[in-house]
Parts: C-alpha cells; structure tokens; sequence
C-alpha cells in the first residue's frame, strides 16, 4: 500500500492544498473509499444521498473541479454530455463500452503513443488520453 493510501482523507486534502472542510471529507471519504474509479457528479451526488451526506448537487459539482485543479483526481471527457471524474490519476488509458456509460481502466504498458506533434509555442503536453470505445459484437 502507498504512503497516500494509508493517509487520512483530511491529511490528503491537506497535502493537495485544499482545506478540509465537512463536506470536502465528506465527498473524498465516498469518491476514494471504493478505490481507483470513474464516476460522474451525478453519481457521486447519488451516493452522498444515499449515505446520508447532506450535499447539493452544485456542491459536488463544485468539490469535484476543486479537487480536480488541486490534482488530487482527473477529468476524463468521454462522450459530450457527460464528464467522468477519474480517481486514478498516474498515466493510463480507458476503454468506454457505449449504451453502458461504462469506463474501464487500461494500463500504459499496453499502448504505445509515438510521432505526437510539437505544442505549439509556449505550451507542452500534459498527457495524453487514449479512450477506446467498445460495444457488443453484432451478429
């Protein structure tokens, strides 16, 4: 187990420079509790209800880019109309099944990115996001 693994949330809140307000503990007690995942505002903010969390959306929402810009999680842009928040934030890439809104995590190792073009003046690339999106075969 790393050494974040074991930390409490609120010293890992505090490490990534974001105070650890009730709500914030909250939020990062459910969205690290089940490990690395990908999971939706939506979906967290269901999880707040269920567990009794008295959060509004707009909060989650809110905790969610907060803990985003801080780097303690990442955005992972799949499809228009939804935006998965990825608790796993090492170099990986994801496969997306579709009609399931399903992410699923591939390691690395087993992609090879090569001959990206040069960032334009100023800039550099921050990663790269590889997302294969799979479906049932059709018959």
């Amino acid at each position: 187990m790393t050494a974040e693994g074991i930390m409490t949330v609120e010293a890992r809140l505090r490490r990534y420079g974001l105070r650890p307000t009730r709500q914030r503990i909250a939020l990062a007690d459910l969205l690290f509790a089940k490990g690395d995942r990908h999971l939706t505002v939506e979906e967290l903010h269901e999880e707040a209800v269920t567990a009794n969390v008295p959060v509004s959306l707009a909060t989650v929402y809110n905790t969610l880019h907060q803990f985003t810009e801080a780097g303690l999680i990442r955005v992972l842009a799949v499809e228009s109309a939804k935006t998965y928040f990825d608790t796993n934030v090492s170099d990986h890439h994801h496969f997306f099944i579709e009609g399931e809104n399903e992410v699923l995590d591939i390691p690395v190792s087993n992609i090879s990115i090569s001959n990206l073009p040069e960032p334009p003046e100023g800039m550099e690339i921050s990663h790269v996001d590889v997302v294969i999106r799979l479906r049932p075969k059709s018959r």
